[in-house]
């Protein structure tokens, strides 16, 4: 069922609509066993369904972007968790690899701090840890559930942490890590000229593809942790980019 969910949500994540039977052939499966899944995708607000079509909501829906690829991304949060320690101090910026590293502290951690632009990994960490949680003020984005705008340099500007997780919509050789919202990037830039090393949480099927705002990281510090699935030729590039690589 969970391996299906990942196919229909790939598959909506490139088309952004398509047809349940047109589904249900590239599954191999019955129409009414697509229905199944989809019934249980709309009931979580990832997908909508319309006249015999499946429609995915938003691509910012965190929801969504969490159920995509999630054990991959479960994976990548549990190795970015082996890097902060009981009583530190850190910041994560919005995205579904950021949020299940979120909820992965909570289990492994405690006496942490952590700042965030994401009102939905507050949220998400709500009620289960001791965190302290700092919410950086903002312009609110429903869809993404993010803070963004000018508030968000004079809230950051009071901090100074050692690691700042983010997540990336691609990667170009030309212009590096990269997003599909200008105001998110420029959030990113914000948060990370208060830390001491940007840690980029991704799969690596995102290095094929990029996002139209580049994020303009040159200058820090830069730790990436995907999956053992990334090109030897991308390790290559990060590696002449004096960028540091684990993998899952």
């Amino acid at each position: 069922m969970a391996k299906r969910t990942n196919q229909i949500l790939e598959l909506l994540t490139k088309e952004n609509k398509m047809e349940v039977s047109l589904l249900a052939g590239h599954l191999g499966v019955s129409q009414v066993t697509v229905r199944k899944d989809l019934d249980e995708l709309e009931e979580k607000g990832i997908i909508k369904r319309e006249h015999g079509f499946a429609v995915l909501r938003s691509p910012d829906d965190i929801n969504g972007r969490i159920a995509y690829h999630y054990e991959i991304k479960k994976e990548i949060a549990g190795k970015a968790a082996e890097l902060v320690s009981d009583g530190g101090t850190l910041m994560i910026e919005s995205g579904s690899c950021c949020a299940l590293l979120a909820d992965v502290l909570t289990t492994v951690r405690k006496d942490l701090t952590i700042i965030t632009n994401s009102a939905f990994i507050a949220g998400y960490i709500r009620g289960k840890s001791n965190f302290q949680t700092v919410l950086l003020g903002g312009t609110y984005q429903p869809d993404a559930q993010v803070l963004v705008g000018p508030m968000i340099r004079q809230c950051v500007e009071n901090f100074w942490v050692d690691l700042f997780f983010i997540g990336t919509d691609g990667y170009s050789p030309r212009t590096g890590f990269t997003n599909r919202d200008q105001m998110r990037a420029q959030a990113v830039r914000d948060m990370a000229g208060q830390a001491e090393q940007v840690v980029i949480l991704t799969e690596s099927e995102k290095f094929s593809r990029h996002g139209i705002v580049p994020l303009n990281l040159k200058n820090q510090k830069q730790l990436v942790i995907t999956d053992s699935r990334i090109d030897s030729r991308m390790t290559s590039e990060l590696k002449s980019r004096e960028i540091e690589l684990l993998t899952v």
